[in-house]
């Protein structure tokens, strides 16, 4: 008996250190934490992700993909260069019809006619650019403030629904980093019955393969990365929204 006391196996794992304090409320354990190893092996990999998501933002958001389809709507806050983009897909491909959205122009107090939006101003550019008037229609919001895309977009599903315009699917031109929202609060708005398509012309202000280089890519990749969380997850239209046009 004293021999089998005298080789039995002592156990693989130390008895765990622990003290007590004020009656037994504290009690002190040992635990594991990182090492320096751990912790530069930690730092490496959040480095590498967070590296990863920068080159990735840019690309995910200036998404561009187009759909089989004959409308083309053109946003009509966007700059010159967009517009001359638009006109450019409009002449080469198979569209029907051209319509520009917006509401009130940035600084107004607020709707007083169709011309002082920015689905008129827009429309002007692009009949300007060569776009044939029989060929455009302008379709404004008289929304402005907080979700302006939604409204713009759910003004023109009124549009269609109330003229019994069928619309199998649209494709939609915008600038760089607002495609992706752009699409989403679109696609919400005309339903799933409607096939979006999106096209991203890319700013000429900055390189987008090197954004973060830039003031205006700094402001614009993160700005819409923040709009389009919050259009993505957080944003649910109300009857009131809906009522609106």
């Amino acid at each position: 008996m004293s021999a089998l006391l005298l080789f039995h196996p002592m156990p693989n794992r130390l008895p765990e250190r622990s003290s007590k304090r004020l009656w037994g409320i504290l009690v002190r354990k040992e635990r594991w934490g990182l090492s320096w190893r751990g912790r530069v092996t930690l730092a490496v990999v959040v480095g590498a992700a967070g590296w990863g998501l920068v080159l990735a933002a840019h690309p995910f958001l200036a998404v561009t993909h187009r759909e089989d389809a004959r409308v083309l709507v053109v946003e009509g806050w966007v700059h010159q260069f967009t517009i001359d983009a638009a006109v450019t897909e409009f002449k080469t491909g198979h569209y029907e019809r051209v319509f520009t959205t917006g509401g009130p122009v940035v600084g107004s107090v607020g709707y007083t006619n169709d011309y002082n939006t920015s689905a008129g101003v827009g429309a002007d550019l692009l009949r300007k650019a060569g776009v044939p008037d029989e060929s455009l229609q302008v379709v404004p919001s008289h929304v402005m403030g907080r979700d302006r895309t939604y409204a713009s977009a759910l003004a023109l599903r009124k549009w269609l629904l109330g003229r019994h315009v069928p619309v199998r699917g649209v494709n939609i031109v915008t600038e760089d980093v607002h495609a992706r929202r752009t699409r989403l609060l679109f696609q919400k708005a005309l339903g799933n019955e409607v096939v979006v398509g999106i096209i991203s012309v890319p700013s000429p202000d900055y390189d987008a393969i090197r954004w973060w280089r830039y003031s205006e890519g700094v402001r614009d990749v993160f700005g819409e990365s923040i709009a389009y969380v919050y259009a993505r997850f957080f944003f649910h239209p109300s009857r009131e929204d809906q009522n609106k046009s």
